[in-house]
């Protein structure tokens, strides 16, 4: 294992959505990641890794098995993802069902597009979620709003806009 590396997987979702002025429509261009790791001044080990880019509405039970692979095959003990809120938490249970071994799994995603600039909440769940995927046992969690969360005691507040836990 590579102890001091983090894998970053990204599948896409809001996080990722560019915006174009001419038509109103959000879409897919390319990863707004490493520009993020670089103006967060990251020192972190960090390899990213794009398995798709797709919005988490759109997401299938392929391409979950997409992200499960890859976390098994993932030589690091420590992986992010970044993903669509909508359907995150289904994520975090197929991967926490898929039973990957020794290793602390983070998902997170953002509300608002970061391609927004200030007004997107990616730039902090980002950071929040590197840190949380530095410090916490082996296990499955889903990272949103300065917050972590078990996977099994997570919801989407479609009310709020708020991840809480259930019970």
């Amino acid at each position: 294992m590579m102890d001091d590396q983090i894998q970053v997987f990204v599948t896409g979702g809001t996080f990722d959505k560019d915006y174009d002025y001419i038509t109103g429509e959000l879409y897919f261009k390319d990863s707004h990641l490493q520009e993020m790791f670089v103006r967060g001044r990251s020192t972190l080990n960090i390899d990213v890794k794009t398995l798709m880019m797709v919005d988490s509405l759109e997401m299938t039970d392929e391409d979950r098995e997409i992200v499960i692979y890859n976390c098994k095959k993932a030589k690091s003990q420590n992986i992010l993802i970044t993903h669509g809120t909508d359907r995150i938490v289904k994520t975090a249970e197929a991967l926490a069902k898929a039973n990957i071994e020794g290793k602390t799994i983070v998902l997170t995603g953002a509300m608002i597009p970061y391609a927004f600039g200030n007004s997107s909440d990616g730039f902090f769940n980002l950071g929040s979620a590197l840190a949380f995927v530095q410090v916490l046992d082996p296990g499955v969690y889903v990272s949103m709003n300065g917050r972590y969360f078990n996977w099994d005691n997570v919801r989407k507040n479609r009310t709020s806009g708020y991840f809480e836990t259930m019970h």
